[in-house]
Order: C-alpha cells, then sequence, then structure tokens
C-alpha cells in the first residue's frame, strides 16, 4: 500500500471523546449490558409530534429537492424574529444563515474568520470541539481556566491577561457545556468591554438558551451590549431545545459580510442542510413551545436529584448548573485521574460517563441528566456501591 501523509492540520486533532465514549456505552447495551448511560449530550425525549408531522408533510410535498445554500428563506426569517424577539435585536433574514447542526456553524465561523497566526481564548472547561475548530482553521487555542468556587464564571482579568496582539476572538459559552454555567450580565459586559476595546470578534454559543433554571436567566452577549452587535455572531440550534439532534439543525446569526463569508463556504461544502429538516425547524421555531417547557421542567428534577446524589457520595462534589443538561463532577480527592475513574466506572459498575480531560480540566466528570429518574437513582446506587468497595 502506497504511503500517504496526512495534512498537517490534523496534527494533535482527536476524535470526539464524547461521541466516542456514547458510542462504547451504546455498543455495551447491545451486547445486552444494563449500562447506566450519562454520556448523551442529547434529550432522551422524542422530537414533538407537531415537529415530526411538519417533517413528514414536507416528504408528502415534495420538499426533497435542494434548497438555497443558507437554508429556505421561511426558516432564515423564523431564526432571525426569534433570534430577535428574544434579543431585543434588530437582524434581517438575510442575516441569518441554516446550517448542518450547530457544530457546522462553528466550523464555518473559525474557516471565515480565522487564519494561521491567530489565537482565539477559550474558557475551560470547555466544549471539547472548540479546540480542534479553531486547530482546524489554522489558528491557535489560547485557554483561560476558571474555577469552581466561582461556580466557573470566567475572571475579566485573567481573559485581559490572555490577550495579546494575534487575538482574533473569544469564544462564549453561556449556558456552558459541560458545567451548566450561566454567564452574569456583569460578566458579558466586561468581556465585550474588553472586546470593543481591542477589536475583538465575539463568537456566541448559544445552544441552551431555552434551558435555564431559575433563578439563572440567560443573558446573551449582544442584549447586555447592543453597542458589540457589529463584531459578534450568535451561534444556536434546535436541537437541545426541540429534541432535534438528528434532525441537525443549527443557525448562525451576525453581521452581514460574515454570514456572505460562511454562505460561501458551505456552498462548497454541504451545499444546503437537508430540506425536510428545515421544515421541521421552522415549525419548531414557529409552533407550539410547550413541550419546551415540560421538557425543562423534566430535566431540572433529573437535575436535582443527581447533583444531589453525587453531593451525598463520599469524595465527590458537584455545583448546581444554572444550565444545561449536565453535572460537573469533582472527582479530584479520589487520588486517580478522571479518565482513569471513568473507565473503571464503565469497567466495573457499567456506569458511562465522560471524564474532564477532553474538556480542559482534569479532575472531573461530566454526568448528562438527560436519562431517566430511574437510571439516574441506578447510576448513583452503582457508584456508591464502587466506592464502599475501592476506596
Amino acid at each position: 500500500m502506497t504511503s500517504v501523509t496526512l495534512a498537517d492540520r490534523l496534527q494533535g486533532i482527536a476524535g470526539s471523546p464524547t461521541l466516542a465514549l456514547a458510542a462504547k456505552a451504546k455498543a455495551l447495551a447491545k451486547a445486552g449490558k444494563s449500562v447506566a448511560d450519562f454520556t448523551a449530550g442529547e434529550p432522551d425525549f422524542p422530537t414533538p409530534d407537531h415537529i415530526k408531522r411538519a417533517g413528514i408533510a414536507a416528504i408528502e410535498a415534495n420538499h426533497t429537492r435542494y434548497t438555497p445554500v443558507p437554508g429556505i428563506p421561511e426558516l432564515r426569517a423564523a431564526i432571525a424574529d426569534s433570534v430577535n424577539r428574544q434579543r431585543h435585536t434588530a437582524y434581517q433574514s438575510s442575516q441569518a444563515l441554516v446550517t448542518c447542526g450547530t457544530k457546522h456553524a462553528l466550523y464555518n465561523i473559525f474557516q471565515a474568520l480565522c487564519q494561521p497566526g491567530d489565537e482565539v481564548i477559550l474558557l475551560a472547561p470547555y466544549w471539547v470541539s472548540f479546540p480542534s475548530l479553531v486547530q482546524l482553521a489554522g489558528a491557535k487555542p489560547v485557554i483561560v481556566e476558571t474555577r469552581e468556587d466561582r461556580h466557573f464564571i470566567p475572571d475579566l482579568a485573567q481573559i485581559r491577561a490572555a490577550v495579546s496582539d494575534a487575538t482574533k476572538a473569544i469564544i462564549v459559552n453561556s449556558p456552558s457545556n459541560p458545567t451548566g454555567a450561566v454567564l452574569t450580565e456583569e460578566c458579558l459586559a466586561g468581556i465585550a468591554q474588553l472586546a470593543k476595546e481591542r477589536g475583538l470578534i465575539i463568537v456566541s454559543d448559544e445552544i441552551y438558551d431555552q434551558l435555564v433554571y431559575p433563578p439563572a436567566r440567560h443573558h446573551s452577549i449582544v442584549r447586555v451590549a447592543p453597542d458589540i452587535i457589529d463584531q459578534a455572531i450568535v451561534v444556536g440550534g434546535v436541537s437541545k431545545t426541540y429534541s432535534m439532534t438528528g434532525w441537525r439543525i443549527g443557525f448562525a446569526v451576525g453581521p452581514q459580510p460574515w454570514i456572505d463569508a460562511m454562505i460561501n463556504i458551505q456552498s462548497h461544502s454541504t451545499s444546503n442542510p437537508t430540506s425536510i429538516s428545515q421544515y421541521a425547524a421552522l415549525a419548531a421555531l414557529t409552533g407550539d413551545q410547550r413541550p419546551v417547557g415540560e421538557m425543562l421542567k423534566a430535566f431540572q428534577q433529573r437535575r436535582d436529584r443527581i447533583v444531589s446524589g453525587l453531593n451525598r457520595l463520599p469524595g465527590l462534589s458537584c455545583t448546581t448548573p444554572g444550565g444545561a443538561f449536565y453535572a460537573w463532577c469533582n472527582v479530584s480527592r479520589l487520588g486517580q485521574s478522571s479518565e482513569t475513574i471513568a473507565a473503571r466506572w464503565l469497567e466495573d459498575a457499567l456506569v458511562a460517563t465522560v471524564p474532564g480531560e477532553g474538556f480542559g480540566a482534569p479532575g472531573f466528570i461530566r454526568f448528562s441528566f438527560a436519562a431517566s429518574l430511574e437510571t439516574i437513582d441506578e447510576g448513583l446506587k452503582r457508584i456508591g456501591t464502587w466506592l464502599s468497595q475501592k476506596r
């Protein structure tokens, strides 16, 4: 076989650890093992019926051909309307791009806006794909750590100290994956002011904006600091809010020249997102919103169950997340790496979790509470038994 040298851009790029561990857990379950699976970054609820019916109707209406690259006009308008209503902005539909999931939107952003030599500031713990998406654009991730005792709200002085002449952008993810932290208005206003002073781009990943638990409130940086609008791009999607992960519809809303550049990139990569999914997403954004509230209520009950349960177990501690559906558990007192502990929990107790190394935070483990109360109770029981036998 001829030896082929892979592209340099793949140096240091590994597959997603969350997807790899979720696949391993599913393989064990398929083999007949009773796995308590906390790896999934997706709701376990079915897509609401009215959204599914819209997808079926799109097929029956023969909406099965190519659409415009940036999405059907109706969906682009609905995205702009939704963002404007929630954030008090005035985006036009032409400033909304429909993508094949939120990850695709982020990929387009960094390909359009970054180049070799640029630096992008990430707040750790960060979503596992952020560093790779930055590196694939030839830029360098610069990590600013946040602390558990601050509920993972970043220190503005540390962000400011990380900015250099090469800094191009700051990624903001609120609510956060993996910590569930919801950034305060004060924090976002400080980041916006820094961006204005230094001419930086703000990439605001708000995919979990509808999954926030009172008294926490979601704040978008473009609403907190309207004067940053020409330097910011907002990313979202229907995956988490409407339990539509497999439909693969995300979006980006931002300055027209940036969106136009991203459309150009998309025209040479994926072209349009799936036509049928676009019509389903249109129904999600414009139709009955009651299922969102019902899912949120269930997630809050699960959050309270798993956080209180983890905090009762010896050697573990967990802050209460304000949003998303992840419990971020400190396992550092167990005296082993989080990778080792997660591997042992899966092997010994059939409890599947995601270690913090992939999120830039060794010593922590992520639990998704997009799982039934029964699964949560069983998983906590198994970990409790493991701790009593192995410590």
